[in-house]
């Protein structure tokens, strides 16, 4: 009988152990994602850049800022109100309101085909711990659909919203005074569950800045409402500094706002001037893509790069309907540009890779929009490095198409028309 020898022995221990400890080294080194993102209500660009604002800066230092815009794309489908709550579903679910349908503040008849970050997460990670702060309670029940059977019956784990309802201890005066008190204590909250408990996806809502742009248009209440949300906005990104120095984990934040305000006053918005259409964003992540500058960078690209950032995988026929692009990891290009005439469409995009090739796809059914699945056909395939491919549309039937330009990192899509 053959037995082994004791120095063999040993070493086989010795592989094993060596094995083990590096996939426990491996293991403590992979850092729990969570994120963290805030809109600030009504803030154009042009003012946010002109205010000393300390806490932002702080986390510019750390990450970067970009302008942005909301709206969509301008004088086409997808032309967006830039109107509040119009502007939150965009950062949402990452789809423009040509998608995600809901046109005004009454959020009448929202389309929950189109998920929002919070559903993908719970989809994909039924464990995980969500979190909103917000004064107003739509934000929660109509936008997110908290626990709603047409959203996936999917929780908000903890929720601290409603405040305007509590006249009580928030009374309501002429000037807004209580509003600016209850972001006060929408910020402290969210940051003190943020550093006790650490939701994986929290959402904070600050409103005063729009109130007050409302009632002063451009002027010292607005900016001093601005730098007011700045310190709010401090209150949490301590905190998440302090989840991760002492948890050992990962954080992303995200600032932005969801429209910017007219030119003449200051006081109104909704329509598609570019201070309206004005945003930016904030965010202490580093490195950032191509994706993160102006003038492509959009409030769709939020829910985009939540997910990729928490490690949330979107299904295909989603991710075919998403019009953001993620601001971090790779890319294989940006920029794609459709143009169409009766006999051909043109794409063209920025190449971001030097190998590999890019597919086109058309569909002429738009059934996702309904809960159905839409037929894609292939219509090309082409050197990601050329920029360009072009689909002969003869024979096709006149109406509306939709394409989807697909790398191997990222995707743009659109609508054509044949007439």
């Amino acid at each position: 009988m053959h037995t082994k020898s004791p120095n063999r022995l040993l070493s086989v221990a010795v592989i094993l152990w060596l094995t083990t400890c590096s996939s426990l080294q491996l293991t403590a080194q992979v850092k729990l994602k969570k994120a963290v993102f805030i809109i600030a209500d009504g803030i154009p660009s042009d003012v946010i850049e002109k205010l000393n604002l300390e806490n932002l800066a702080a986390i510019r230092k750390v990450g970067g800022y970009s302008r942005s815009y909301v709206g969509g794309q301008k004088n086409s489908f997808s032309q967006t109100p830039t109107i509040s709550a119009v502007g939150y579903n965009t950062v949402l679910t990452g789809t423009w309101v040509n998608k995600h349908n809901v046109w005004d503040n009454d959020i009448a008849a929202p389309n929950y085909n189109y998920y929002t970050i919070f559903r993908y997460l719970k989809q994909q990670y039924p464990a995980k711990r969500t979190a909103i702060f917000s004064s107003w309670e739509d934000n929660r029940t109509k936008l997110v659909g908290d626990n709603m059977a047409a959203t996936g019956s999917y929780p908000i784990d903890y929720t601290f919203d409603g405040l305007e309802k509590d006249t009580i201890r928030y009374p309501h005066d002429g000037n807004s005074a209580y509003m600016s008190a209850i972001d006060e204590s929408v910020a402290m909250e969210a940051a003190r569950v943020i550093k006790e408990q650490g939701p994986d996806l929290s959402w904070v809502y600050l409103e005063y800045t729009d109130d007050m742009g409302h009632k002063f248009g451009d002027g010292p209440e607005f900016y001093h409402a601005i730098e007011q949300a700045d310190r709010r906005i401090g209150y949490v990104w301590k905190a998440v500094q302090q989840r991760m120095q002492q948890n050992k984990e990962d954080w992303m934040i995200v600032i932005t706002t969801d429209h910017g305000r007219d030119s003449i006053t200051g006081k109104n918005h909704g329509g598609q001037s570019d201070r309206e259409r004005a945003s930016w964003i904030f965010t202490n992540l580093r490195p950032l893509n191509e994706q993160f500058h102006a003038p492509r960078t959009s409030a769709a690209d939020i829910m985009p790069s939540i997910a990729r950032f928490m490690g949330i995988s979107l299904p295909r026929p989603n991710a075919m309907e998403v019009d953001g692009t993620p601001f971090i990891g790779k890319l294989s290009f940006v920029d794609a540009l459709a143009t169409v005439d009766e006999k051909k469409l043109a794409i063209s995009w920025k190449p971001l890779q030097q190998t590999g090739n890019v597919k086109l796809w058309l569909s002429s059914t738009n059934n996702f929009k309904t809960g159905s699945k839409d037929h894609y056909l292939p219509a090309g395939e082409a050197s990601l490095k050329t920029g360009r491919i072009v689909a002969g549309l003869t024979g096709k039937k006149p109406g509306w198409y939709k394409w989807v330009l697909e790398g191997s990192y990222n995707r743009a899509n659109g609508w054509i028309e044949i007439k």
